[in-house]
């Protein structure tokens, strides 16, 4: 589902720069891997390059979905059509901020992914996502009528909406409660299984991964530059 090789990115000028390196990584189907470190250490940029949000200083190697799209290639290409198509059709966000629009509806904001790709406004995942959450007598409210945990709630049905091959998530639990942070984590689990995704979630609550079992992708802190590479 997601190969990478030879990733670098950088932020920043001179001697601000920093640098965010990911040497390789590859996740099946049914995969859900931890990213951890402690703050401002790169984790976020490093979810934005996976997510082409962010141009990579280097890329030797980037497969992604089931069809493997050389992603590596269309970057190097500048096709930014291919890659827009591509990141939503492929992609799943969750960010730190929801990301809602605020003149939606709940049930709008949630459904726009499929909407945007011409796909049925139904969708089985969509609809236990909702229930799980208890996000069904919000679905008419508008964003600026919730909570800031019950936006993160419904950020986080619209980014499996349109099932992607791959979801990446930014602090999904974040702004949530202990009870609620860890349905949904639960909630994120059933969805790649019953979906056959792959996810990436950066995490700051380390009780959480650990009792979930997830495979981890560690910072490793350097001079100007943050390494990330599994940890056993």
């Amino acid at each position: 589902m997601l190969e990478i090789k030879g990733l670098r990115v950088v932020r920043g000028q001179g001697p601000q720069s920093h640098a965010v390196r990911l040497d390789a990584l590859q996740l099946r189907a049914g995969e859900v891997w931890a990213v951890t470190g402690e703050s401002g250490c790169g984790k976020s940029t490093l979810l934005e390059a996976i997510g082409l949000l962010l141009k990579p200083e280097r890329l030797d190697c980037y497969l992604l979905g089931s069809e493997q799209h050389d992603v590596a290639r269309l970057l190097a290409g500048e096709q930014h059509a291919a890659l827009a198509a591509l990141r939503s059709r492929e992609l799943g966000f969750v960010l730190q901020s929801g990301g809602l629009l605020p003149f939606l509806s709940v049930r709008d904001n949630i459904l726009l992914p499929r909407r945007l790709l011409g796909l049925d406004a139904h969708s089985h995942a969509v609809d236990k996502a909702v229930a799980a959450l208890s996000l069904t007598p919000l679905l008419d409210k508008l964003p600026q009528a919730l909570s800031i945990g019950e936006r993160q709630r419904v950020a986080c049905v619209r980014a499996i909406a349109h099932e992607p091959r791959v979801l990446l998530a930014d602090e999904p639990t974040a702004a949530l409660d202990p009870h609620n942070a860890q349905r949904l984590f639960e909630l994120l689990l059933e969805l790649v299984a019953e979906l056959g995704l792959s996810a990436l979630l950066v995490s700051h609550d380390w009780a959480l991964v650990e009792r979930f079992g997830l495979p981890r992708l560690g910072a490793i802190n350097g001079q100007g530059e943050t390494r990330f590479e599994p940890l056993v």
